[in-house]
């Protein structure tokens, strides 16, 4: 009598299983699951999403760093311009992959598709949703992370081995930005509303200190630019990428995961209220 054989999952329901859930958020991951399956033929939009960043440095970095030479860090550093900013488009590719997937995708998912609405007829709850989307948002904000990472290593813009660091730090940065962008998604009416995160999104990648020091800012436009989560990330993912590591790293890390649990706490209220009533 032949032994019975064992039937084998498939690669993607194991990795989805082994990924880390929150207690009581466990089914999380099979909305991770879904969402694999679901990009493994748009795969194409995973690709191009890192695209912009990488024309930055390339344009801004490598161009304008012909005829700026050395840029001097608000700690003293001196480094060349693509070191400069080379750790700011790091921290804006994490962003952009994050805010991308929590914002637009899922507003689609929510108001258009039902897709939760369907999910909710599963042993699945909106923690889990929030918990499994934020989740998402990561892989995604984390592969362009490491996409750049490895773009500007070659292009000779890492000076450190903290750099080893700055794709964990691409995985806070896009958890904060996953987080609340979900919290705000679930305040939108319509696709109309979406300008407002625009606006938000836009000026803080200009503004965050991304291509030139804090200290060319006016004074009292520091403070606000202090404020926003991008600039944590670029002075987080800066100060990895140039081995300018100091105790004040820490509370760029605090921000970011204060903020990025807020939102998905407040995420996850909100779409109870949203699914439920």
């Amino acid at each position: 009598m032949s032994a019975p054989t064992i039937p084998r999952t498939p690669l993607v329901s194991r990795v989805a299983r082994a990924m880390p859930m929150p207690a009581g958020a466990g089914l999380a991951r099979m909305l991770v699951e879904r969402n694999v399956r679901s990009f493994r033929h748009g795969w194409i939009a995973l690709v191009t999403g890192f695209a912009e960043p990488v024309f930055y440095l390339f344009s801004l970095g490598i161009g304008i760093g012909a005829l700026v030479k050395t840029v001097t860090t608000d700690s003293g550093m001196v480094v060349t311009y693509p070191q400069f900013v080379a750790p700011a488009l790091l921290a804006a590719s994490a962003m952009n992959g994050a805010v991308m997937d929590s914002t637009f995708n899922l507003f689609f998912k929510l108001k258009y598709a039902k897709l939760y609405d369907a999910v909710l007829a599963t042993p699945m709850g909106p923690r889990d949703i929030a918990v499994g989307e934020v989740a998402w948002s990561l892989i995604r904000g984390g592969l362009y992370s490491a996409a750049f990472l490895v773009v500007a290593v070659l292009a000779g813009a890492v000076r450190s081995w903290w750099a080893l660091l700055a794709l964990p730090a691409g995985v806070l940065i896009g958890f904060a930005f996953a987080a609340v962008g979900m919290f705000a998604t679930t305040f939108m009416r319509s696709w109309v509303d979406f300008d407002y995160i625009t606006l938000a999104i836009q000026p803080m990648f200009l503004f965050s200190a991304t291509f030139f020091p804090l200290a060319t800012y006016p004074e009292a436009l520091q403070w606000f630019v202090r404020a926003t989560p991008l600039y944590h990330g670029v002075a987080l993912e800066r100060a990895l990428m140039l081995g300018d590591v100091g105790w004040g790293v820490l509370g760029h890390v605090a921000y970011l995961l204060v903020l990025g649990l807020f939102g998905v706490v407040g995420a996850a209220r909100r779409l109870e209220k949203l699914l439920l009533s």
